[in-house]
């Protein structure tokens, strides 16, 4: 879940803009596409590095997805869907994607911004602010009033943070309503608005709630119809929490270490971590937000600026997406039985790779999941990031 450093080494910056219109993506991600990027030999380089990972972490199931240029040229599911049944895992199973949500809220927020629904600065608890005072006791806690969108965003809102006591992980029977009312009336902040980083899962819940208010549609019902939609991905959807709602294609999760992957609640993880997608989804998604000329961008170009541009607080970190200097964005994720990365690279490469396991603890493998696809990146003579 957190900003990592591998690609501070990359060079090469590319400097484009693109047509904010909607745009169905599927004819340049259609079955079949040629395979005259790769060859066999490299094919089966990229094929080792993936199993190397797949041996070290324990991992049933690995689905990978590259574009480059607004084209799909991998595409790999890599082992079994479901250990029991032996089931060989395919590139239409589904993957809860944890964090890797993130991205796709912060998307949901600058659609709102462009069309002059919402503004950066404002703010989002209080009289006159856009959830006003339906949630939690007036008057506030110190500082809660002071809470913008940006802040939200950019994990800057003073508190709420990924730790021992997240919110978001706490308290599992309570819908949006009671949560938030529960957490701005037992959990003060620890720091002014905007003055320190604190990765929050929290806050993009609460992000996924000024959704709501904004439009009158559920946050699903809207990122579905007016993001994901628009870039061409259809078939993605909320997860459910337990093994028997688990949705057609979607592949079984493996806990490691003692953690369950089906003793949380999800669903209500919708705006911070609840999606499930394919790794060819969440590539069709980047691919409409990379700010390249090679697709069409469903946001104008100064929004996706606006939107990867680092906060004052975390220069790796903007609005939703890990940055770096190259200028590379991305986001990792991580659940108990789910590990993510999708990653857009400054010299034309969108990718994503997802698990069906997770390891607690050292090696990091979420680390290591990022390191595997720039090495299998790296196994293409031609390609060059």
């Amino acid at each position: 879940m957190f900003a990592i450093t591998r690609r501070l080494a990359i060079q090469r910056i590319l400097s484009a803009s693109a047509l904010a219109v909607p745009y169905s993506g599927a004819r340049l991600f259609a079955r079949g596409f040629p395979d005259d990027e790769i060859s066999p030999s490299e094919r089966q380089r990229m094929a080792d590095v993936a199993a190397s990972f797949m041996r070290k972490f324990d991992v049933p199931g690995l689905s990978v997805a590259i574009a480059r240029n607004g084209r799909l040229v991998y595409e790999n599911p890599f082992g079994e869907s479901n250990r029991q049944s032996h089931e060989r895992l395919t590139g239409s199973n589904l993957f809860r994607i944890a964090s890797v949500t993130k991205p796709i809220t912060s998307t949901a927020i600058f659609t709102l911004i462009e069309r002059d629904k919402l503004r950066q600065q404002d703010k989002v608890f209080g009289p006159g602010a856009i959830l006003g005072t339906k949630f939690g006791k007036v008057p506030y806690r110190k500082w809660v009033e002071e809470i913008t969108i940006d802040h939200l965003l950019t994990h800057t809102c003073g508190g709420w943070d990924n730790s021992s006591d997240d919110p978001m992980f706490e308290s599992l029977g309570m819908d949006h309503a009671r949560l938030i009312t529960w957490t701005l009336d037992t959990k003060p902040l620890r720091n002014p608005p905007g003055t320190h980083y604190a990765y929050s899962n929290f806050g993009y819940c609460v992000l996924g709630r000024v959704i709501e208010e904004i439009t009158g549609r559920a946050y699903r019902d809207f990122v579905q119809e007016e993001v994901l939609g628009r870039c061409g991905v259809h078939d993605m959807r909320i997860s459910g929490n337990t093994l028997k709602e688990r949705f057609p294609e979607e592949v079984i999760y493996y806990g490691q270490n003692g953690e369950n992957p089906y003793d949380m609640n999800v669903t209500r993880m919708d705006s911070h971590g609840g999606w499930l997608a394919t790794p060819r989804d969440l590539v069709l998604f980047l691919n409409h937000v990379h700010g390249f000329k090679s697709t069409p961008n469903i946001l104008k170009p100064e929004t996706i600026k606006a939107m990867t541009t680092p906060s004052p607080v975390n220069s790796g970190y903007a609005r939703g997406w890990s940055v770096n200097s190259a200028p590379n964005w991305w986001h990792d994720g991580g659940l108990p039985g789910t590990s993510t990365i999708m990653v857009r690279t400054a010299s034309g490469f969108c990718w994503a790779a997802l698990t069906n396991t997770r390891t607690a603890g050292q090696p990091d493998m979420g680390l290591a999941l990022d390191n595997m696809v720039w090495d299998m990146v790296h196994q293409v003579g031609d390609w060059k990031v």
